[in-house]
């Protein structure tokens, strides 16, 4: 990542605070080649119920200090008592008495979490926060597709090109029923990550549902090492400049400026942008690149709650301003795609063909506990530089164009082509 090219944060030993931009969780099926829409701090947090010291995770953990007196917002409003009876009468009552303490405890935080009915904020045990940081840290196997949350309903976002989630047939919008043959009914997206995710040479069955078709039906990818390159190029007839951006890593920025020197050094008179099936990555990557058309102008909006906000100026030297450009996206445009979108139609930079973008804009801050747990909050919500929100709503293509099963079956890209005839106008 280009530090330079973007507003720093305080850092410091004990608190490194970074922005990052995409489909949170479902890092670890891609294979860690992104990272999750959230502000990722890692704090040292004293969790609610415990001494300071670190609570046992192996199967025969405590609760540490339990009777302890409970701090003055808490004991205003919540009465204790009745945790403190039902963990008795659990622990008292239960058919399996062997239960360890560390696991009901998890879980009662886990619950604190869940409650708030949002599917981006959640709590991980240690092991879950161990696997999950790891999938920050260079790639690892898996299936190479986004998953995310529709209406209570688990969906792919986007299979990435040329992995085996693509390969399998998997596509964006299908609805997740069962991952071998367990249902996803009121599985969380982590959830949901950890039993996709798996050494390669190995195999997940996904049952999926796909709107137009009558039954469900079972999809077994094999699992494969993820490499992603992110950004690729060339010049396409008449001189039209063609960038597709799979994903906002952390080589996409200072690649991007590779393709955009060699396309003008090739005096392309226009461009197309793709960012179909892109389901987001770095805040600051999706900020530079919109800088290529927006001189200096707001990006994106970080709204927190009540009236506080935060803005993201474009820093890269406008050069793409004056160059006519069309922007592809469809359902699987996700996060990072969308506040590239959003920013150039805002300002007439670019015209946006294809379909109605997921709609993830919510950001997340993730925070390491002293036990090695961890928690994944929703803090705030991005708004493109006209106040629109991103989150449910997504992006809405100005020309509207659709790929049917026809489409992919005679491998014809009509969205592609109303660029091509966008640019010719």
């Amino acid at each position: 990542m280009d530090e330079t090219q973007i507003q720093k944060k305080h850092i410091t030993p004990a608190y490194i605070l970074r922005k990052y931009f995409l489909f949170y969780v479902a890092i670890a099926v891609i294979g860690g080649s992104f990272y999750g829409g959230y502000l990722y701090g890692r704090k040292e947090v004293t969790l609610p119920f415990s001494s300071g010291s670190t609570a046992q995770a192996a199967s025969g953990g405590r609760v540490l200090d339990a009777q302890k007196p409970l701090p003055d917002y808490l004991s205003k409003d919540v009465d204790f008592d009745l945790f403190w009876d039902v963990w008795k009468r659990v622990k008292g009552d239960y058919i399996t008495k062997d239960t360890p303490d560390t696991k009901l405890f998890y879980g009662a935080v886990a619950g604190v979490v869940s409650a708030l009915n949002d599917p981006y904020s959640v709590f991980f045990d240690p092991k879950s926060a161990k696997e999950f940081n790891e999938s920050l840290t260079g790639s690892f196997d898996g299936i190479g597709a986004e998953i995310g949350m529709k209406k209570n309903q688990l969906v792919v976002i986007a299979p990435l090109p040329d992995m085996p989630a693509e390969k399998a047939g998997l596509r964006g919008g299908d609805k997740i029923l069962a991952i071998d043959k367990k249902s996803t009914t009121n599985m969380t997206i982590d959830e949901a990550v950890t039993k996709i995710r798996g050494k390669r040479g190995t195999s997940v069955t996904i049952t999926i549902y796909r709107d137009g078709e009558q039954k469900e039906r079972d999809v077994m990818i094999t699992r494969d090492k993820i490499v992603i390159k992110s950004v690729r190029w060339e010049v396409k007839e008449d001189s039209v400049g063609y960038i597709r951006l799979v994903s906002f890593s952390q080589d996409t920025a200072p690649d991007f400026r590779k393709a955009v020197n060699d396309l003008l050094s090739k005096n392309i008179h226009s461009l197309i942008l793709d960012l179909r099936n892109n389901p987001g990555g770095y805040l600051d990557a999706a900020v530079e690149i919109g800088g290529y058309w927006v001189d200096g102008q707001t990006i994106v909006i970080e709204q927190y709650d009540g009236n506080k906000s935060e803005e993201y100026k474009g820093r890269a030297r406008p050069r793409l301003q004056n160059i006519p450009t069309v922007v592809l996206v469809n359902g699987g445009s996700a996060s990072a795609s969308e506040i590239v979108a959003g920013a150039l139609q805002d300002y007439g930079k670019a015209k946006i063909i294809g379909e109605q973008t997921f709609g993830k804009g919510s950001v997340q801050d993730f925070q390491n506990l002293q036990d090695g747990s961890a928690l994944k909050l929703t803090i705030a919500k991005w708004l493109t530089p006209k106040g629109r929100t991103i989150q449910d709503n997504g992006i809405a293509p100005d020309v509207v164009v659709e790929i049917t099963e026809d489409d992919l079956k005679e491998k014809r890209d009509p969205q592609l082509q109303r660029a091509f005839d966008e640019l010719k106008k």
